[in-house]
């Protein structure tokens, strides 16, 4: 990497950090900058970004991820039942369980590719939901989930002397509280670390062999280049962001469920990459930030919250106004959030980062030459 490369890449990383660290400042004006909303903008932006690496670098669409999802929210929940309320054992070891098991369904996955891939990866996925809800009760706690208990055995807290006092015991990290904002800058911490990382493999002849793969895995089989092994190591390490995602998720809320395995939460990783861009590095945190914003601002419109809003109107065009509301925010939110992923599908097909491009190009673009005017003098 030259040194131009480098340099940008440090000044991308001091921005993203600091953009990260301070959103609860300039999220705080779009109604944005409290906790819980902050949390899962940087949970699901992990959980993007480790599925742009096996989506958008290789090309490879999986419809499964939200298996790693719920093995790393189930380990962690584990971790804090067995070991400790420390959040560091649960975190790594949520991460080399969701690695593990990435590694046997990448093994039969990636035999495939196209769309008979997109099918293997989403039969795992519903066969680990249906699992966790039938003969994995035991381990899962099935329709009612699994939560931490005071009476749970804890042994490195016990080791320590750590003592659980009458509430329920919470998670930390050295003292730390895991809710609030103390919660977010933990997230925030785990955010920029991936982001770091994600940097690192695009970077790297390992990222480049990927991009390579992605425009063209036959040619360079054909030159006696073996794709597998780098197709599997896309997939274990996307696998194990996602199992990082999933811990975060317990680490903010101690409970762990099998609806995080629900096909339904692969397809909205999807749309997360798709939405800011596949194949880019911000991208994914955009579509991640965008998808969730839309989930938790417009869904808590309702009637009353319209009508106020709708309250200068004549009481005729306000019933009216509210009416047609309704069609996209609260319940209707989904209706919102679609015609957004069609509009930036249709026109701008790389993404909100290509519409980003298309913005810096037309800034930089200089000014056409005026044309010189030609004077005809009268003979």
């Amino acid at each position: 990497m030259d040194r131009s490369s480098a340099r940008n890449d440090l000044l991308l990383m001091v921005v993203f950090t600091a953009a990260v660290l301070t959103m609860p400042i300039w999220l705080t004006p779009i109604g944005a900058g409290y906790p819980d909303l902050l949390q899962k903008f940087a949970i699901f932006g992990i959980f993007a970004i480790g599925f742009n690496i096996l989506f958008g670098l290789t090309g490879y669409l999986s419809f499964g991820h939200a298996v790693f999802l719920g093995v790393g929210s189930y380990t962690t929940v584990w971790a804090f039942k067995l070991l400790s309320m420390n959040i560091l054992p649960a975190v790594v070891l949520s991460m080399l369980l969701a690695g593990v098991f990435a590694l046997a369904i990448g093994y039969v996955s990636l035999r495939r590719t196209g769309i008979y891939f997109s099918i293997l990866t989403l039969a795992f996925a519903q066969m680990a939901y249906n699992l966790a809800y039938s003969v994995l009760t035991p381990i899962t706690n099935g329709e009612t989930g699994l939560r931490v208990l005071r009476d749970d055995p804890r042994v490195l807290d016990h080791m320590f002397g750590i003592e659980v006092g009458e509430s329920l015991p919470t998670p930390e990290l050295f003292g730390l509280r895991t809710i609030g904002y103390e919660g977010f800058y933990i997230c925030a911490v785990f955010l920029i670390i991936a982001f770091f990382v994600a940097m690192k493999i695009t970077r790297s002849p390992f990222g480049l062999a990927l991009r390579a793969i992605k425009s063209n895995q036959i040619r360079m089989n054909y030159t006696g280049f073996n794709t597998r092994p780098y197709t599997l190591a896309a997939f274990v390490i996307s696998g194990m962001y996602a199992g990082l995602a999933g811990a975060l998720m317990a680490v903010t809320d101690p409970l762990a469920g099998a609806e995080r395995m629900q096909w339904t939460a692969s397809g909205e990783v999807v749309l997360m990459t798709i939405l800011g861009g596949a194949g880019t590095l911000i991208g994914p945190i955009l579509g991640a930030g965008i998808i969730k914003y839309a989930e938790n601002i417009f869904s808590a419109f309702n009637e009353q919250s319209l009508h106020h809003t709708f309250s200068f109107l004549p009481e005729p065009l306000q019933n009216a106004a509210v009416s047609i509301s309704t069609m996209f925010v609260g319940e209707g939110w989904h209706l919102t959030l679609g015609i957004i992923f069609m509009l930036i599908v249709i026109f701008l097909p790389g993404g909100v980062m290509e519409g980003f491009r298309r913005i810096t190009r037309w800034a930089r673009k200089p000014p056409a030459p005026r044309r010189a005017q030609k004077i005809q003098t009268a003979g």
